[in-house]
């Protein structure tokens, strides 16, 4: 099996320290802005939170470890990065239908609306910044974005990297 020194000897120098720049760049700007949407400070969104409050609303109500298992955190990060959810109104804990000695965190009616706003807002931001993009530019570089995290969380958690998504 090749190394990691044998691969990147194989690649271009030059290529991968401007990938590795512009993924730093990506990295600080995003960070700086939040990702808050278009002009409105009121849309920004904690990074934690934008992804715990997606996750619950993509896939519904559900534990803490499942939770923390499907974003690839441990439990006591997601029991941290929740509490302040829950104590503002955006998720709320109640009992698993099957268990009821179970607690399961579930998007509240305020959590949803918090979330279409934020996202309403970043989807306008992501709209200007591809400003002059086809629609098939933005769609090559979300499946490359896509790919590239992917491989990162497949490189963090141990697993094999998933195969591209064809379409």
């Amino acid at each position: 099996m090749p190394t990691s020194q044998d691969m990147t000897t194989r690649l271009d120098p030059g290529l991968l320290d401007a990938l590795q720049h512009q993924v730093a760049l990506f990295a600080r700007r995003a960070e700086q802005t939040r990702l808050g949407g278009v002009g409105q400070v009121r849309n920004s969104m904690d990074r934690a939170a934008y992804l715990l409050l997606n996750r619950l609303d993509r896939e519904g109500p559900m534990g803490v470890k499942a939770l923390a298992a499907g974003m690839g955190i441990d439990s006591s990060t997601v029991t941290r990065q929740v509490a302040p959810l829950v104590d503002t109104g955006l998720v709320k804990r109640t009992s698993h239908p099957e268990d009821g000695r179970a607690v399961v965190l579930q998007l509240s009616p305020r959590g949803q609306a918090r979330l279409e706003e934020v996202r309403s807002s970043r989807r306008a931001l992501m709209a200007q910044v591809t400003d002059g993009w086809s629609d098939s530019e933005r769609e090559s570089f979300t499946s490359l974005l896509t790919r590239f995290n992917r491989a990162l969380s497949a490189r963090q958690t141990g697993t094999e990297v998933p195969p591209p998504a064809t379409g």
